[in-house]
């Protein structure tokens, strides 16, 4: 990471951590922390930790790590200097056995010594280079969260992690979604190039209108659906393994780092 897009973000991402911690921000933070890397939290006992590891490994698109950390850590300096991943996020997600148990402001009542936290990278970050471009990003100029659907693309899976790929869709005018490819495939750390465009039921979406997670968004007769890889993949693992604890965000309500988004470009 590049200390000077640190340094620019910190003040900005700093300031929106507090406001979070205060309860003085509850919803998604698209938009919050201009220019500051935002991320997806999958959080782990110590016992499951070493194979989401691994599955992360050979799922670079859904699940590029930006850190890890030691069991019980609940600090990730080399994400911002105050972090607290038991405050810092607006609403998380409790699972317990795969099912949603709880969508609580702060982990305080369920923290545990052997939770390991895996920091994933998110589509913001190149969604703010997509505007910068001219592009329209649907679901900001509407207001509401990324529509993302559990698609029939299988992720690579390990021992006893499996499940489908999610995927986030952006429509585009075909000129759009071109520059979109372009564009993202600098962004590697961020879920990178698209992994399918055009029509949805080649990936097992029966109706675009009805996302699994996030809102729907208008697409316009003469756009195409452009889909990314997501960082709710493990998510729908969750769902589909069942691990006897888990913790994740909420989607949308992401975990805003001192990072610059300039920085995780790869050129």
């Amino acid at each position: 990471m590049h200390s000077n897009s640190q340094d620019g973000c910190a003040a900005l991402a700093q300031e929106s951590r507090r406001l979070i911690r205060q309860g003085g921000h509850t919803g998604p933070t698209a938009g919050l922390a201009p220019g500051c890397v935002q991320a997806n939290l999958m959080i782990l006992p110590d016992s499951l930790a070493g194979e989401f590891l691994l599955f992360c490994q050979r799922n670079p698109k859904p699940c590029p790590l930006l850190a890890v950390t030691e069991p019980g850590q609940y600090t990730v300096p080399a994400l911002g200097r105050d972090i607290d991943i038991r405050k810092d996020v607006p609403k998380y997600r409790v699972w317990r056995h795969g099912e949603l148990v709880a969508e609580p402001a702060d982990l305080d009542a369920v923290w545990r010594d052997d939770l390991v936290t895996f920091v994933i990278g998110c589509s913001f970050s190149f969604e703010e280079a997509l505007l910068a471009d001219g592009i329209d990003v649907r679901h900001i100029s509407m207001g509401v969260n990324v529509p993302m659907y559990r698609s029939s693309i299988p992720t690579a899976g390990t021992r006893s992690l499996h499940g489908p790929l999610v995927v986030s869709m952006r429509p585009m005018k075909a000129k759009d979604a071109i520059r979109a490819i372009q564009i993202t495939s600098r962004f590697p750390s961020v879920h990178g190039a698209p992994v399918h465009l055009g029509d949805p039921s080649l990936i097992g979406i029966r109706d675009i209108h009805q996302p699994d997670y996030g809102d729907p968004v208008a697409v316009h007769a003469d756009e195409i659906p452009v889909f990314w890889a997501c960082g709710v993949t493990p998510q729908a693992v969750i769902h589909t393994v069942k691990p006897e604890f888990s913790i994740t965000h909420a989607p949308g309500h992401m975990l805003i780092t001192d990072v610059g988004n300039t920085s995780l470009a790869s050129f």
